[in-house]
């Protein structure tokens, strides 16, 4: 895989990025190594997580994701780009969250133990924060630059003004910005072009989608609104109540239906033309892609080999410029 540039900044990056969070509840440790290794050996040498992951816990397993890459990354390191986030609760005080400056510093040296590392490439914040004033978040989060624990800094799930906002607040203050942002963006959810894509290429930023999968919707495997299947990302609780919110619909599956087709003409599966179309934008750093199983990542590696023509772009657009619609959830 050749590598790609990091937003304006010097990192460079694989094309695609290892997401994490299904390590320690769909994937145990020894799966979730053997998961890192496919794609390490496939040349995805971008790894994401989270402190709160793997999903679908009750809240006792916050941090066992980061623990069981901490054990695999031992005499890796350095041949790694490592990115973490941390905003969601991590104990059952109320400055356990959230982008104050104790949390910041309490999550960060938690993480730094957990991944058995001095330094995190890329530290984000999950979600937007607004109870924390801006400038103590940011003014944290360039101590920690500034101290060499942290590379750069990014964000996750944050709104376009959000992101100006806070951009705007580091320019003013003279210290260190966002470089990324990390927001769902697949075929079944097109929002951020309205947005977000515009903003992060005004101020040069990395963007690193999560979801391009739609949360396994675009595997093709959930063919009809039958019951999900049991331990799958549609089953796993509060999340799996989440997912079956985003895409357990009606017009979901009949898009597919259609997205299948276009894949059949380009004769590839469906999970490499859905990563694909993600990649495909000029706009797009690296998507995350997962697994629960290492053997299902090959479709998704396969997109990197994937050029999409025009002809396929437009049909793709067609299909799906429908849910470029307002994120009611946000």
């Amino acid at each position: 895989m050749q590598p790609v540039r990091f937003g304006r900044t010097g990192l460079r990056v694989s094309p695609l990025c290892l997401g994490t969070m299904t390590f320690g509840v769909q994937a145990d440790e020894a799966t979730s190594h053997q998961i890192l290794d496919t794609a390490f050996d496939a040349g995805v040498t971008f790894i994401d997580t989270a402190d709160m992951y793997p999903l679908g816990h009750d809240g006792d397993l916050a941090g066992r994701t980061e623990e069981i890459i901490g054990r695999w990354l031992h005499n890796r390191r350095d041949d790694v780009v490592l990115a973490t986030k941390f905003f969601f609760p991590m104990g059952p005080n109320p400055w356990n969250r959230g982008g104050g400056r104790r949390h910041i510093l309490e999550a960060v040296e938690a993480s730094l133990r957990r991944l058995q590392t001095d330094h995190i490439d890329l530290y984000q914040i999950h979600s937007w924060d607004p109870h924390a004033p801006i400038d103590e978040t940011l003014t944290t989060l360039d101590d920690l630059v500034r101290s060499g624990k942290v590379g750069y800094i990014g964000c996750s799930n944050h709104a376009a003004w959000q992101l100006s906002r806070t951009i705007g607040r580091s320019e003013t203050l003279g210290i260190v910005r966002y470089e990324s942002v990390q927001p769902r963006y697949n075929l079944l959810f097109r929002n951020i072009e309205r947005d977000i894509l515009p903003a992060a290429v005004h101020d040069d930023l990395a963007v690193i989608p999560y979801n391009p999968l739609a949360g396994g919707m675009l595997t093709g495997k959930h063919r009809g609104a039958a019951a999900p299947e049991q331990g799958g990302r549609f089953d796993l609780g509060g999340a799996g109540e989440m997912y079956r919110g985003r895409y357990w619909a009606d017009d979901k599956f009949a898009a597919v239906e259609q997205l299948h087709e276009v894949a059949d003409d380009v004769g590839v599966p469906l999970t490499t033309l859905a990563v694909a179309w993600v990649m495909a934008n000029p706009h797009v750093t690296s998507p995350i892609i997962g697994a629960s199983r290492p053997e299902q990542l090959a479709d998704s590696l396969a997109a990197v080999d994937v050029a999409l023509d025009d002809d396929v772009m437009n049909r793709l657009d067609e299909l799906t410029r429908g849910y470029r619609v307002v994120d009611v959830d946000r």
